[in-house]
Protein backbone atom coordinates (compact mmCIF):
# COMPACT_ATOMS: atom_id res chain seq x y z
CA UNK A 1 0.00 0.00 0.00
CA UNK A 2 1.47 3.18 -1.06
CA UNK A 3 1.92 5.73 1.63
CA UNK A 4 -0.79 8.38 0.57
CA UNK A 5 -3.23 6.02 1.04
CA UNK A 6 -2.24 4.65 4.17
CA UNK A 7 -1.99 8.26 5.30
CA UNK A 8 -5.79 8.79 3.78
CA UNK A 9 -7.21 5.93 5.49
CA UNK A 10 -5.61 6.59 9.08
CA UNK A 11 -7.34 10.33 8.50
CA UNK A 12 -10.70 8.60 7.53
CA UNK A 13 -11.21 6.57 10.22
CA UNK A 14 -9.61 8.08 12.78
CA UNK A 15 -12.49 10.32 14.87
CA UNK A 16 -14.41 6.45 14.57
CA UNK A 17 -11.40 5.05 16.16
CA UNK A 18 -11.12 7.68 19.16
CA UNK A 19 -15.11 7.10 19.39
CA UNK A 20 -15.01 3.47 19.61
CA UNK A 21 -12.53 3.07 22.13
CA UNK A 22 -14.38 5.86 24.18
CA UNK A 23 -17.28 3.72 23.61
CA UNK A 24 -15.72 1.08 25.99
CA UNK A 25 -15.19 3.11 28.67
CA UNK A 26 -13.89 6.95 29.56
CA UNK A 27 -10.03 7.13 29.01
CA UNK A 28 -7.70 10.00 29.26
CA UNK A 29 -5.89 11.42 25.91
CA UNK A 30 -2.23 9.99 26.09
CA UNK A 31 -4.04 6.57 26.72
CA UNK A 32 -6.26 6.93 24.04
CA UNK A 33 -3.11 8.44 21.76
CA UNK A 34 -1.00 5.91 22.66
CA UNK A 35 -3.86 3.09 21.97
CA UNK A 36 -3.83 4.58 18.54
CA UNK A 37 -0.49 5.14 17.75
CA UNK A 38 -0.14 1.20 18.59
CA UNK A 39 -2.77 0.23 16.77
CA UNK A 40 -3.09 2.87 13.85
CA UNK A 41 0.34 4.64 13.99
CA UNK A 42 -1.50 7.78 14.68
CA UNK A 43 0.27 10.06 16.97
CA UNK A 44 -0.36 12.69 19.98
CA UNK A 45 0.15 15.41 17.24
CA UNK A 46 -3.40 13.96 15.55
CA UNK A 47 -5.08 12.72 18.72
CA UNK A 48 -4.64 15.89 20.76
CA UNK A 49 -6.06 18.46 18.27
CA UNK A 50 -8.72 15.70 17.26
CA UNK A 51 -10.06 15.24 20.98
CA UNK A 52 -10.51 19.28 21.10
CA UNK A 53 -12.41 19.38 18.44
CA UNK A 54 -14.94 16.37 19.32
CA UNK A 55 -15.01 18.33 22.46
CA UNK A 56 -16.48 21.84 20.88
CA UNK A 57 -18.67 19.63 18.68
CA UNK A 58 -20.29 18.03 21.73
CA UNK A 59 -19.02 14.61 21.21
CA UNK A 60 -17.53 14.74 24.31
CA UNK A 61 -17.06 15.34 27.78
CA UNK A 62 -14.19 16.10 30.42
CA UNK A 63 -13.71 15.37 33.95
CA UNK A 64 -10.67 15.61 36.18
CA UNK A 65 -9.60 12.30 38.02
CA UNK A 66 -6.45 11.90 40.73
CA UNK A 67 -3.94 10.03 39.08
CA UNK A 68 -1.92 7.58 41.99
CA UNK A 69 1.45 8.64 39.70
CA UNK A 70 1.34 11.98 39.47
CA UNK A 71 -1.13 15.09 38.85
CA UNK A 72 -4.95 14.38 38.33
CA UNK A 73 -5.83 13.41 34.54
CA UNK A 74 -8.31 14.87 32.29
CA UNK A 75 -10.37 11.96 31.21
CA UNK A 76 -13.03 12.04 28.01
CA UNK A 77 -16.58 10.18 28.25
CA UNK A 78 -18.99 10.35 25.61
CA UNK A 79 -21.97 11.95 25.24
CA UNK A 80 -25.13 11.07 23.86
CA UNK A 81 -24.61 12.43 20.40
CA UNK A 82 -21.07 11.32 20.61
CA UNK A 83 -22.11 7.73 20.87
CA UNK A 84 -25.11 7.86 18.27
CA UNK A 85 -22.43 9.37 16.09
CA UNK A 86 -20.21 6.54 16.47
CA UNK A 87 -23.19 4.50 16.09
CA UNK A 88 -23.73 5.85 12.66
CA UNK A 89 -20.31 5.78 11.62
CA UNK A 90 -19.75 1.98 12.23
CA UNK A 91 -22.54 1.43 10.18
CA UNK A 92 -21.53 3.36 7.76
CA UNK A 93 -17.97 1.94 7.82
CA UNK A 94 -20.12 -1.36 7.89
CA UNK A 95 -21.68 -1.07 4.61
CA UNK A 96 -18.83 0.58 2.97
CA UNK A 97 -16.18 -2.59 4.13
CA UNK A 98 -18.76 -4.71 2.27
CA UNK A 99 -18.88 -2.85 -0.28
CA UNK A 100 -15.29 -2.67 -0.81
CA UNK A 101 -14.60 -6.35 -0.10
CA UNK A 102 -17.68 -7.27 -2.60
CA UNK A 103 -15.50 -5.21 -5.61
CA UNK A 104 -11.96 -6.94 -4.22
CA UNK A 105 -13.63 -10.08 -4.67
CA UNK A 106 -15.00 -9.71 -8.10
CA UNK A 107 -11.23 -8.28 -9.27
CA UNK A 108 -9.54 -11.94 -8.31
Amino acid sequence: MTESLQIQLRKGVLEMCVLALLSAGDNYAYEIASRMADSVGMGEGTVYPLMRRMQNEGLVTTYLKESESGPSRKYYRLTESGRATFEAQRAEWQNFEANVRKILGEAT
